[in-house]
Order: structure tokens, then sequence, then C-alpha cells
């Protein structure tokens, strides 16, 4: 049965969710060792700012030179590359989105002011946000962004840029967007996304991941109950019997489902199963889901962003707590 919170009000969930739950996770994004992210940080409830040094950090073993000098899109920030101990969002303040999600903050600026979604635009824009310096303060500029602009900077066509064989949960915050603006049309909401999704994460796994986050979160936007949204989109899924057994597992601590069942790292085979487990379990009570995600680490602003979206459209705007939704260093926009 659906009940009565208006579509408008879950969209404005979904989108406040996917944001709050990345800045939320920020300060412990890919703290590995949670007895470290518990001494560093405690029980996290409210946004925090970051510390260095951050003890999981591999950013030292993280390279990235360009191509050409349009492909340059570290700027004043490869200076720290290489270095052991920096956090990887050390210049973001408390309530600020790690760049993944600036990135969805303008895919949602970008279609809230053209009312429409056109790839060229798009990934003009796109380029001209990471080529310009001053941007954004992040300091971690991740694996898909590299690949794609170390293409970029040999000259080959943005729309080829992006790699073929993607599989980390992070692409899927650059795709929510469009899912959640255009989820009045579902059938285009998800051809859509999935199309916007090759053009940075290609590949089977990322498509069949695609098909089921779209097709759940267009659901629960429609007023479809949480459990019940699962069950069907799990009898198509793609996911691999290890990965639909979650829903066995929610009597478990969630750090012995996400940390030890499923790994709490960025892969999609291990990562999506661990999103749709928090959202099971917290389907009633998002401000805990999203607080336990964090507390779970690893790539807890990937899962983030879905989790937040997924339980925003469960539950409304309302859900979420005015010091989150207000404590955004960024408004999100919401569609007229």
């Amino acid at each position: 049965m659906k009940n009565k919170i208006s579509y408008r009000d879950r969209v404005a969930g979904a989108i406040y969710g996917l944001f709050i739950a990345d800045a939320l996770a920020m300060p412990v994004h890919w703290y590995y060792d949670t007895d470290a992210l518990r001494r560093d940080y405690g029980q996290i409830r409210n946004y925090l700012p970051p510390k260095n040094p951050h003890p999981d950090s591999i950013l030292w073993r993280s390279s990235y030179v360009p191509t050409s000098t349009k492909g340059d899109i570290l700027h004043d920030q490869a200076q720290y590359w290489g270095e052991k101990g920096i956090h990887y969002h050390q210049f973001l303040t408390a309530g600020e989105n790690t760049l993944n999600g600036q990135l969805a903050a303008e895919l949602l600026e970008f279609v809230c002011g053209r009312k429409n979604y056109d790839p060229g635009p798009w990934l003009d824009h796109f380029i001209s946000f990471l080529t310009t310096p001053g941007n954004h303060r992040d300091t971690y500029v991740e694996e898909h962004l590299r690949h794609f602009f170390t293409n970029y900077g040999r000259g080959i066509d943005p729309e080829r840029c992006g790699r073929k064989d993607e599989h980390h949960i992070g692409g899927l915050t650059l795709m929510l967007p469009l899912t959640i603006y255009f989820s009045d049309a579902p059938d285009y909401a998800k051809k859509i996304s999935r199309e916007h999704l090759a053009l940075t994460h290609g590949g089977p796994l990322m498509s069949r991941g695609a098909a089921l986050t779209t097709d759940l979160l267009i659901k629960l936007l429609h007023g479809a109950p949480m459990i019940e949204a699962l069950e069907e989109v799990l009898q198509s899924s793609a996911l691999k019997p290890a990965g639909r057994c979650f829903l066995d597992l929610l009597d478990y601590p969630d750090h012995i489902v996400v940390g030890r069942h499923y790994s709490s790292a960025c892969y999609m085979d291990q990562a999506l199963p661990a999103t749709l487990f928090l959202a099971a379990k917290y389907h009633g009570q998002p401000e805990q889901g999203l607080i336990a995600n964090t507390m779970c680490g690893g790539d807890n602003c990937g899962r983030g962003s879905l989790l937040g979206a997924l339980l925003g459209a469960a539950c409304g705007v309302e859900a979420w707590p005015l010091r989150w939704r207000n404590g955004l260093l960024r408004q999100p926009a919401l569609p007229s």
C-alpha cells in the first residue's frame, strides 16, 4: 500500500538525501579501519571537517600526469599527490560535498536550468568545470575522471573518453540527479540515466547496477514501500545470488554485513548489495541509516549517495533533520 507523502516531497527527499549522505561521510571517506574512524571522529551525527593525517589514505600511491595542458584537472592540488597521510578531501569544510557530489550538483543545476538533458552541452560544462582552476577545493580526483581526461587530452571525442570497464559505485552518484529529475517519465528516466552513466562509467557491471537502482528509485518516488520495491526489483535483477541475500541479514550488526559479509570498498558487486542491505534495514529510520553507513567506513560516500536518495525517496524530505538540510554548504537545486 502506498502512503501519502507527495511525489514532490519524495523528489526533494531523494535529492537532499543524495547530498546529505555524501557530506556526512566525507570526513571519514575511505576509512577501512573503523576503530581508527571512531578514535578520530567518534560517533558521527553531524557534519564535520576532515583531519590530516588520514590513516588509511593511499593517495601517495595514486598519480595523474595530464597528456596535454587541456587535460589538467589537478591544478594546485597536484602537489599533495604522492604524499603519505594526506586526507582525500583535506580542504573541504563541514557540510561540503566531495568532488563526486559537486559534479552531481552541477548536473542537477544543469537540468533544472535547461528543463532537459543533452550530453553534448553537459560534457562541455563538465569539462569546463574540471579544467578551470578554483572551481572546487577537493584534493582527490577519482580514477574515472583521470581516465576521461587522459583520453580528452589526447584529442579523443568527449563522448568516447569514458572507461568501458568501470565497476565503482560512486559512478551512480553522477547518474542519480537525472533519474530523480525525470522520474515522472520512468522509461525515459531509466534510458537517459544509463546513457549518461556510460559517458564516464561504461561496462556491463555498471549497466546492470544502473538498471536495478533506477528501477528501485523510481518505484520509491512513486510511493512503493521499500521492502516491496526491493523484492520486486530483485526478481528481475542480474545480481548474483550472493548479492541478493541481504534481506536475510537484517538482524546482523551493520559492521558484520558491511565490512565482513560484503566488503566496504567501492566495487559494485559488493557495494551495491551492502547499500541495499542498509536501505532495507533502515527504511523507516533514514537518519539512523545514514549514520550507520558513515560509521561502516570504506566508500561510505559512494554507498551513501545512493542510500540517501533511496531513503529520501521512501520517506520524503521531512525525514531529514533540519540541521542536515540547512547545514549543506551548497543547497541543491530542486525541480520547479
